[in-house]
């Protein structure tokens, strides 16, 4: 189901969709956000549940009260696809950036606050198993993300996202994936409390490549900023604004470019010619429609409008 309006009906199907999909969830619209987008589609892997999210709402709550049985079954394996949320539960807060890959005890209530347009991709483990390989762990944290384990995890997950899948509601691989999905999570929920953005003793080379690929995959991001990317570096805004300035550049410059690119690429394409080009251009984090317009003309001399006319003809 996709719903791309501010309309109060299109966002309340959106909140039943979310339910029957997730189980007891209730969400709120960002009133920063004109235009409201929420897509959810659930499949059942031979008995593997996976749930596929777009939106940019406000907040996503998760209900725990004592009639709400049926969750207390499951934790959540949640890959961050695209975009910037923090997820809250038990006192303790995790932001997840593109790639980042977290779990959540659903027994429990929790809170995702999403930082402008999300996508990710959310799989239903058994909680009892989770916790009989986490023994004493705790059933909520991020992943590490650059372990032989949670690599492992994204390679599953992007077999679970292929498109080849879609449809296929039973098929004896499904507890296969399951199993070795619940192996990977204790060693890469261990690592991931001790993982972070080692960057004091790169070279401002190596930390230029490694803001460049945040900014790559943050560019969906609304609030992406010179600020986001040097706090998950652990290093200083200055720092980060002179190694682009040593190349002749800024970080704010590369970001505008980078997200202009990225639009003129979709404008381009005749696939998207259903797809309105402000909502192409709030895809890639442009807030305001006629902000876009004069940046883009300023970029490449001609309207959004006469550029995806003059290569679609």
């Amino acid at each position: 189901m996709l719903a791309a309006s501010s309309g109060s009906q299109v966002f309340l199907d959106w909140k039943a969709q979310l339910r029957s999909v997730c189980g007891n969830f209730d969400t709120t619209q960002d009133p920063r956000h004109s235009l409201f987008i929420g897509n959810i589609h659930g499949q059942d892997l031979g008995g593997l549940e996976v749930a596929k999210v777009r939106t940019n709402a406000g907040q996503i709550t998760h209900l725990r009260s004592r009639f709400s049985g049926e969750n207390d079954m499951h934790c959540f394996l949640v890959f961050q696809k695209s975009g910037r949320q923090h997820i809250h539960q038990a006192n303790k807060s995790i932001e997840l950036m593109p790639g980042d890959l977290a779990l959540i005890d659903a027994a429990a209530s929790f809170q995702i606050e999403p930082h402008g347009l999300i996508e990710n991709t959310s799989i239903h483990l058994s909680r009892d198993v989770v916790r009989q390989h986490l023994r004493e762990g705790e059933l909520f944290g991020r992943l590490a993300r650059n372990s032989a384990a949670g690599r492992l995890i994204r390679t599953l997950i992007n077999f679970i996202n292929d498109s080849e899948l879609k449809g296929r509601s039973e098929w004896g691989e499904g507890a296969a994936l399951q199993s070795a999905l619940l192996a990977l999570v204790a060693p890469a929920i261990a690592q991931g409390a001790q993982e972070e953005w080692s960057s004091t003793s790169l070279e401002e080379g190596d930390i230029r490549t490694l803001a460049v690929q945040l900014i790559e995959e943050s560019l969906q991001e609304s609030e992406l900023s010179p600020a986001t990317i040097a706090e998950k570096m652990h290093i200083s805004v200055r720092r980060l604004y002179r190694i682009f300035e040593e190349q002749g550049d800024s970080v704010c410059r590369f970001i505008l470019r980078r997200r202009l690119e990225r639009v003129a690429h979709d404008l381009s394409n005749p696939r998207l010619l259903g797809v309105s080009i402000t909502q192409i251009a709030f895809k890639w984090g442009f807030v305001e429609a006629a902000h876009f317009s004069r940046t883009f003309k300023r970029q490449y001399e001609i309207s959004p409008r006469d550029y995806r006319s003059g290569v679609c003809e």
